[in-house]
């Protein structure tokens, strides 16, 4: 059998669920989003079902896997509804349902439901992707308050830049969105991963009473470009790690992979990885990248391939065919195989495919 594989710790993403929740103070939707951003949305819900106030996805079809799952807390569907004719689902497995524009508050106010409907009522408050504009937003909770078909009603907005720690641009969408909600009774959701490690100056009055929405850092990679105190207590979730399953020996001068971009300056010893752009590891990951052989400090050499990459054997006199090799986890993280690669580690783990997940910690 093919040796990639992702190691998943589901007693890492419960001590990152709960640092989220205490970091807080607040109760705490588990962001279970795109597969769990790539660990698998239904083994991470379970493994935090018994303490998860809730969990949050994008979509319906994300929201049934976890019932017909067995998982029985609120699920939030972050994107809402996207026509009329789901809410007769929504409504039949108690969703909760985020509500950013005015053709949904009409769907609502023109449905016929079975019982009350929880909905958060997103503001736009300068993120510019989809949410009511200040402008309407009081309106709407009102219609969405008399209309007979709404229980209960949570107020939140969604941050451009928390993970930028010396942005002005979350201090002046809170204040927009205090100015928005001026008035309006209820529970507040603001707080994403970087606003739950980075600006406690966010957190409400009675944040007991309020939402947070951990996604990224539930799965222990930070949302910040520089070290963070908080975030450096996140535990890596996800393990990615293969086998050496060649090794060469190669002269001064060789060039190594496709378009030979890297050229031995010295006699060197090569292993070729089982990993690759197929299985999800970044095809721009440069010469360089940090790699884990045998627990000792390695990196990538040359151009990943489909189901391929090279590393650097020459000083790690011991590794040899069927080392381990770690691609990112507990001893090189995530964030910085992505900023080599130019990219984040959101989007490493949401591009995972192929690669069996082998879960521990249940």
């Amino acid at each position: 059998m093919r040796p990639a594989r992702a190691l998943i710790d589901l007693q890492a993403l419960r001590h990152n669920y709960q640092l989220a929740r205490s970091a807080s103070g607040s109760k705490a939707l588990a962001v279970v989003k795109a597969d769990a951003y790539g660990h698998g949305a239904l083994p991470c819900a379970q493994a935090l079902a018994a303490e998860a106030d809730g969990f949050a996805v994008a979509c319906i079809e994300e929201a049934l896997e976890l019932r017909y799952g067995a998982i029985a807390k609120p699920i939030l569907l972050l994107e809402g509804f996207f026509e009329a004719a789901e809410l007769e689902l929504i409504d039949q497995h108690e969703f909760w349902c985020v509500v950013h524009s005015l053709w949904q508050v009409e769907a609502i106010e023109r449905a016929r439901l079975r019982r009350p409907l929880t909905v958060w009522l997103k503001l736009d408050s300068g993120m510019h992707r989809v949410g009511l504009s200040p402008v309407d937003y009081q309106a709407a909770y009102r219609r969405l308050q008399a209309c007979g078909q709404v229980g209960k009603i949570v107020l939140m907005s969604h941050f451009a830049r928390a993970d930028e720690l010396d942005c002005p641009r979350t201090a002046e969408q809170l204040a927009l969105f205090n100015a928005a909600r001026e008035g309006l009774a209820g529970e507040i959701s603001l707080r994403n991963s970087p606003a739950i490690l980075g600006w406690p100056q966010v957190a409400s009055a009675e944040p007991a009473s309020d939402w947070v929405r951990p996604g990224i850092m539930l799965y222990g990679a930070t949302p910040f470009g520089e070290p963070q105190a908080l975030a450096a207590q996140l535990q890596p979730v996800m393990t990615l790690e293969s086998k050496i399953i060649s090794v060469r020996e190669l002269a001064a001068g060789e060039p190594v992979g496709y378009a030979g971009n890297f050229v031995t300056e010295r006699p060197s010893r090569v292993g070729v990885v089982a990993m690759g752009y197929a299985d999800g590891y970044p095809r721009h990951a440069p010469t360089g990248t940090p790699v884990s052989i045998d627990g000792q400090s390695g990196r990538l050499i040359g151009r990943v391939s489909m189901d391929m990459l090279c590393v650097d054997l020459t000083d790690l006199p011991a590794a040899r065919l069927g080392s381990r090799v770690e691609l990112w986890g507990k001893q090189v993280l995530a964030s910085e195989v992505a900023a080599r690669a130019q990219t984040i580690p959101y989007q490493l783990f949401c591009n995972l495919r192929r690669v069996p997940r082998v879960y521990s910690g249940r």
